[in-house]
């Protein structure tokens, strides 16, 4: 008889986390982007990974619970939202000295894309058409304020 159980990355992402923060090293963490639900500026993405600095003091509203890990940074200037399931983190480590661990990518299958109807098998068969008239355009020329 086998007992189904969760997952055990979580804890132990948060443990790593935890004890690389207690010891004052700077916590980064490994994503692999291409996993269901991972939220993160693309543009700053290597090969389908991003290394992400999540100390303390170099993000904010950092929330490790629940089934992923969510926290705001700022890229080149811009505050961003992130969201990291803890399926989607290959290693957790300190900065400084590498200590940390590897982990295992996870690809759940969620029960949204389960949901999902190919293109081919949406209904288009409803009565209402178009509107044949495009947007209207902005009338008038562009203009700029300087304010001192």
């Amino acid at each position: 008889m086998s007992v189904d159980m969760t997952s055990s990355k979580p804890y132990i992402v948060r443990a790593f986390y935890d004890w690389i923060c207690d010891n004052d090293l700077t916590p980064y963490i490994a994503v692999d982007v291409n996993v269901y639900g991972v939220l993160v500026p693309m543009v700053f993405v290597n090969d389908g990974q991003i290394i992400l600095n999540v100390a303390p003091g170099a993000v904010g509203s950092i929330s490790l619970e629940g089934e992923s890990i969510e926290f705001t940074a700022r890229f080149s200037g811009k505050l961003e939202h992130l969201t990291v399931p803890y399926g989607a983190i290959s290693a957790i480590y300190a900065k400084e000295n590498g200590a940390g661990t590897s982990l295992a990518i996870e690809h759940p299958v969620e029960e949204d894309e389960l949901s999902l109807s190919p293109v081919s098998a949406v209904d288009n068969s409803s009565d209402d058409e178009p509107d044949p008239t495009p947007p209207s355009k902005p009338r008038g020329r562009a203009s700029l304020k300087v304010v001192k």
